[in-house]
């Protein structure tokens, strides 16, 4: 007999992994306990060695689909004389560090009872079991057990205790089990608050509005969703009006794979990621002409998605139509998630309010992806991925919290060899918006007991994060170059240690000399970076309002190459503005008066889609971008000219032969393909100048699918490429790399920027 005491660490609780455990041990015939505590997962498995040898073994080859170990510590001892094997009761040893799973979509055991006449949660719109269902979204604390999640409200019926307390049943200690006699509940709500049904009723009466074209507010997993029939274009507009979204595109969920396929044109690799359990919105190329355009407004692409939840599937199982579900607020404000909010907002925008009584712990959106440059990229981390950690290649050297940007921001706790990510928490462009970000901020901290060392925060002095981090007083604060954040994000994923060059392409993020960068190469290591390159900075007429209207920075591209002359040019961007107001930008320019200069890659693609008339102002970011991105030539270009000199990268030369083949009329989608060439022979020569292997491609400008295939196949040969893989590369990755950044420095020296 031999006894063995293992500690496991990584995303263990919530999954089915004391039950998997405990069924093994039984098999083997092996005794002792598994008990849940802060950490992770504590075991001591007594028996004969051949058997303790085979559970080794079948720990790494069986273990439950969604678990995963991050470390293992063994011990062996001398037998103890364990009678049985055993759930013990989970304990709060130990500190905080087990990881939290993220919300799972319903699993197809689930489905099957969910639509069974004859089972007893037949169409229980809160049916789970240890596969499947609300995770990151429900618990309070930890270790992951009932008492510690919002489910603790709702008291188990006697069937459902012999469920939890059978170690053969797939609910076997599943914390979020209920069924209609002890669970949550439906009710439906009128835009003026009564109540008109509940349960089965409220369901009914749910259908049966969508089918006559209104607008439903509907309580999911991490918020509420905005829905409406998506193949109604009055209803598509009467959301569009109500909810102050101009042409941001809707997502729009789908009854089923097949249904996705008659309306748009998934690859395979997108099908796969539709499928998978994490149910993120997936970009996918639409069919022409069947659904209605005010779904994506000059878009090619629209973001589609399956039920993930109960509720959903009983919704598409009785309408099998598509619906609009887009995030239940006010554009740009943070997502509602509770029963009292959503009687006093969604009210606006919804004819009718479905919700239920089980609380949700916190905010959570739906995750977006896209495949750019043929692997899966994230657009937004949020449910289904978040709060999973990226594991690093080394132990940071302190405890970290990282404070993120301004868009797209999200938080993140750095401690051991771990980085934490909060769920998108968005643009901290509102006073609701930063509210909900300095909630999410104490939640997650509150969730791991976690005390920084360190606040790390952006550059940048006026971003609302950086402005919290600075009057934080339980710990110091440092700021962080936002494009060397970004570089360093791509790199700690990727488990790079050498130097390597970013290529860090975005809007904007301040530099350390004052100006707005956003086209930058770095040659970066985790402690510092030297700036070799960037593009030749240009003048952002109006400042932040160029930003959003791409007409202001082709004139500033025409100003540079023209002159005053540029005035009398008959173009798309200077026909926009009156005469007047054209003098009036001229002398602005002319003089740097609220006319920052940026270098951002962002914003040449800006002035492009002006210049060629394909935008002039944007109603949500990267809109220009995104249009561009739609008008591309199959045929071979080759790449418009442009200099470097000194690490400046002039792209004037490359907009004058643009404008002059405009003029001449070559198409636009000639003229967009030798953009996006020219912009990957910028990256493939600069990259040779520095003569760096390892190549990071980061920002949100290579979220483009055409130029990071071009970049991609310029430097296959000679360099490697390196990509996010578990965070964005837009804004939405940085407080990875401030953390890791907060973690590597020395803090008996200063940093090597201010």
């Amino acid at each position: 007999m031999e006894r063995v005491h293992i500690r496991l660490k990584g995303c263990l609780q919530g999954v089915g992994f004391r039950p998997f455990v405990y069924n093994t041990a039984e098999r083997l015939g092996l005794f002792g306990y598994v008990r849940n505590d802060s950490s992770g997962v504590e075991l001591e498995l007594e028996g004969q060695k051949v058997a303790l040898e085979h559970f080794l073994v079948l720990l790494e080859e069986k273990k439950p689909r969604l678990a995963h170990i991050a470390s293992r510590e063994l011990q062996f001892l001398k037998p103890f004389g364990y009678a049985d094997f055993q759930i013990l009761p989970s304990t709060n040893h130990g500190p905080k560090e087990s990881s939290v799973l993220p919300d799972i979509a319903t699993c197809g055991e689930c489905l099957k009872e969910l639509a069974d006449p004859n089972d007893i949660r037949f169409a229980h719109p809160f049916i789970t079991c240890c596969h499947c269902g609300p995770r990151f979204t429900i618990v309070t604390g930890l270790p992951y057990d009932r008492p510690n999640t919002t489910m603790n409200a709702f008291e188990m019926c006697l069937a459902c205790k012999a469920e939890y307390k059978n170690p053969l049943d797939r609910r076997f200690h599943a914390q979020p089990i209920a069924c209609p006699s002890c669970g949550p509940t439906l009710s439906l709500f009128s835009k003026k608050g009564e109540l008109l049904g509940q349960g089965k009723k409220a369901l009914d009466k749910t259908l049966e509005a969508i089918k006559a074209g209104f607008t439903l507010a509907l309580k999911g997993i991490g918020g509420y969703h905005l829905m409406a029939d998506a193949r109604n274009e009055s209803a598509v507009r009467t959301l569009r009006e109500r909810k102050g979204r101009a042409n941001k595109p809707f997502a729009v969920m789908f009854p089923d794979l097949a249904s996705i396929r008659r309306y748009a044109l998934p690859s395979r690799l997108e099908e796969a990621l539709i499928l998978a359990p994490e149910r993120p919105i997936v970009l996918v190329k639409s069919k022409p002409a069947i659904l209605p355009d005010t779904i994506a407004p000059g878009l090619e692409r629209i973001g589609v998605f399956l039920p993930y939840s109960p509720l959903h599937h009983l919704i598409f199982k009785a309408l099998k139509v598509p619906l609009v579900a887009t995030s239940g607020n006010f554009s740009e404000e943070p997502i509602v998630k509770d029963d009292d909010e959503a009687l006093e907002t969604l009210t606006r925008y919804a004819d009718l309010i479905l919700m239920h009584d089980r609380p949700i712990a916190r905010r959570c959106d739906d995750s977006v992806l896209k495949v750019t440059g043929g692997m899966p990229t994230l657009v937004r981390r949020s449910r289904g991925y978040a709060p999973l950690p990226v594991r690093l290649p080394f132990r940071l050297k302190r405890k970290v919290l990282a404070a993120g940007g301004f868009l797209k921001n999200t938080v993140a706790l750095g401690f051991e060899d771990q980085v934490i990510l909060s769920q998108h928490i968005g643009d901290l462009s509102s006073f609701e918006a930063m509210e909900a970000y300095q909630r999410a901020t104490k939640d997650l901290c509150a969730l791991y007991d976690f005390k920084p060392a360190l606040i790390v925060h952006d550059l940048h002095p006026a971003y609302p994060s950086s402005r919290w981090a600075k009057v934080q007083t339980k710990a110091p604060s440092v700021g962080i170059q936002h494009h060397f954040a970004h570089v360093l994000a791509c790199m700690a994923e990727n488990g790079l240690e050498d130097e390597a060059l970013g290529v860090a392409w975005d809007g904007a993020g301040f530099g350390t000399d004052g100006t707005v960068w956003g086209g930058e190469f770095l040659a970066c290591t985790y402690t510092g970076f030297k700036r070799l390159a960037h593009f030749r900075p240009l003048r952002l007429i109006g400042g932040e309002l160029a930003q959003k209207e791409p007409r202001r920075m082709a004139l500033c591209v025409l100003f540079e190459l023209f002159g005053e002359e540029a005035l009398q040019l008959k173009l798309p961007p200077t026909e926009s503005f009156s005469k007047q107001e054209l003098r009036v930008l001229f002398e602005a320019w002319k003089l740097g008066i609220n006319a920052p200069l940026t270098s951002s890659a962002g914003r040449l693609f800006d002035a492009f889609a002006s210049l060629l008339g394909v935008c002039q102002v944007s109603s949500y970011e990267a809109e220009a971008a995104m249009k561009l991105e739609t008008l591309l030539s199959k045929e071979t270009v080759s790449p418009y000219p442009f200099t470097i000199e000194a690490g400046m990268i002039d792209t004037l030369p490359m907009f004058a032969e643009a404008i002059r083949e405009n003029l001449r009329g070559v198409p636009t989608e000639r003229i967009v393909s030798r953009f996006l060439a020219t912009l990957a022979d910028v990256c493939f020569r600069v990259s040779v100048d520095a003569g760096i292997p390892q190549v990071c491609l980061t920002g949100g400008v290579f979220l483009n699918d055409p130029l990071t295939t071009r970049v991609q196949e310029k430097l296959k040969d000679g360099f490697r490429v390196f990509r996010h893989n578990h965070t964005p590369p837009g804004d939405g990755g940085i407080s990875l790399g401030q953390a890791v950044y907060g973690g590597m420095i020395d803090l008996e020296q200063p940093p090597n920027f201010p």
